[in-house]
């Protein structure tokens, strides 16, 4: 399995023409995306991907009359032949898209028209030795060839003395691609791509040891190292209050700042809380994923959350900035570079059933990560639904492999397994007996 990961390293120079690069390159785009348009016709009857490309490139350098201003090699003279071909790339699939979306914009599959955008924030990329040519090893920069106006020239582009470090450190001696400008923050970087070959674990499943996390709003993540017999080897609460108390400050200036001034001029400190808030999901993600690692799991299980409607109450800020999806992307990510495999249960009253199978439970008013069993028990909810998203992936994965005659058997002696929706914890102590004395049978 292959894995891509990126890494941005930020330019430092300020003096060197990135900008005219990438204005010519946007309106190279444009030009092209123009062209292509008006032909799209003839360019869409080719099936082939290679030989629609290689028909397109041949249309840059034809000049057609009465449209002078699609001469492209008159408006965009000594332009590198790669960063044109990666602009005719980019302009034939934005026409490709958009065609594709006005067609099922006809055959009512979408709503709204779509509207063809000819320059879509394209961003060059700088093919090495004709682009881009790396500094030296130990050295903090890099050539670029850029257009001062009036020429193609090479400059030498300083770099983050810490993006490098870490480049070297975790990413020395593997092949990467050709850098991409990006701009962020009004700063520009080149995002490096790497490109790993990975195996998954490919353990029996009675030999796999999982990490079932709850994700949540009080407590980042609960994680919980168990096996297929449901024996519990470990669990962690990751939780990063420092931070969290760091957004919640400014979230309160954002509130008192739009009480006295209103909101017009409140994207800036909006867009400080967002990038706080993705900075906690990429600690929670990390801390997750290492954290199975450590422990040697093969298995990742997350609950499919899929929250839809209107979002109402005293905490639906928090649940607009509950960055749930996002955790898990991040985490998948990490954990199939470590080989470990993810895997998604149903969410449906993990939270709200007690582990030990004595039903529904109440949340404490005081504390809402604790709750009470109807047995009277006081318990952490978060822990709690850890244990019952484990014991679903442990039920699916054990019932789904045996043959139709002992799954019906063992259906019928443990009837709570036949609605994944209410399986718990101790359904799967329930049904590990059974399935060892039918064994032993």
């Amino acid at each position: 399995m292959q894995v891509v990961s990126s890494y941005g390293a930020e330019i430092k120079n300020k003096n060197i023409p990135i900008r005219h690069t990438l204005a010519l390159y946007r309106e190279a785009v444009r030009c092209l995306t123009e062209i292509y348009e008006t032909v799209w016709t003839e360019l869409s009857m080719i099936d082939q991907i290679k030989r629609r490309f290689n028909e397109a490139e041949h249309l840059v350098h034809e000049t057609k009359k009465n449209h002078a201003r699609f001469d492209f090699d008159a408006r965009f003279p000594k332009m590198p032949s790669y960063l044109r071909r990666a602009a005719i790339q980019h302009a034939l699939g934005s026409v490709s898209s958009y065609h594709t979306r006005l067609e099922q914009w006809k055959n009512g599959a979408i709503s709204g028209k779509p509207k063809l955008v000819y320059e879509n924030h394209a961003m060059p990329i700088f093919y090495r030795n004709v682009m881009y040519k790396p500094g030296e090893e130990s050295e903090d920069a890099a050539c670029l060839k850029l257009y001062d106006g009036h020429d193609w020239k090479w400059f030498r582009a300083g770099l983050l003395h810490t993006d490098m470090e870490y480049l070297r450190r975790h990413w020395s001696g593997k092949k990467s691609s050709a850098p991409v400008l990006e701009k962020r923050h009004q700063k520009y970087f080149l995002r490096f791509s790497y490109t790993e070959e990975v195996t998954l674990s490919k353990t029996p499943v009675k030999d796999q040891l999982i990490c079932s996390v709850d994700l949540g709003i009080n407590t980042d993540a609960v994680c919980s190292i168990m096996r297929s017999d449901g024996t519990v080897l470990d669990r962690k609460f990751i939780n990063f209050p420092s931070e969290k108390d760091r957004l919640s400050h400014v979230l309160g200036r954002i509130r008192r700042f739009q009480k006295e001034h209103g909101s017009k001029q409140i994207g800036s400190r909006w867009a400080y809380a967002k990038r706080l808030n993705t900075e906690l999901a990429r600690k929670t993600a990390r801390s997750i994923t290492e954290y199975a690692h450590e422990n040697h799991a093969d298995v990742i299980v997350f609950e499919y959350l899929e929250m839809k409607g209107k979002i109402s109450g005293k905490k639906r800020q928090k649940l607009h900035l509950w960055k749930k999806r996002e955790i898990q992307t991040m985490c998948e990510h990490k954990a199939h570079r470590y080989g470990i495999r993810v895997s998604r249960v149903c969410a449906w009253n993990t939270s709200r059933l007690a582990y030990d199978g004595s039903g529904p439970v109440s949340r404490d008013p005081k504390n809402h990560s604790l709750c009470v069993f109807q047995s009277g028990k006081q318990y952490n909810c978060d822990l709690s639904a850890s244990y019952n998203i484990g014991a679903r992936y442990w039920i699916r994965e054990i019932i789904k492999t045996l043959p139709e005659t002992e799954r019906s058997s063992l259906e019928a002696k443990v009837p709570a397994v036949k609605r994944r929706t209410s399986c718990v914890y101790a359904d799967l102590l329930i049904l590990q007996n059974e399935y060892g004395c039918s064994k032993a049978a």
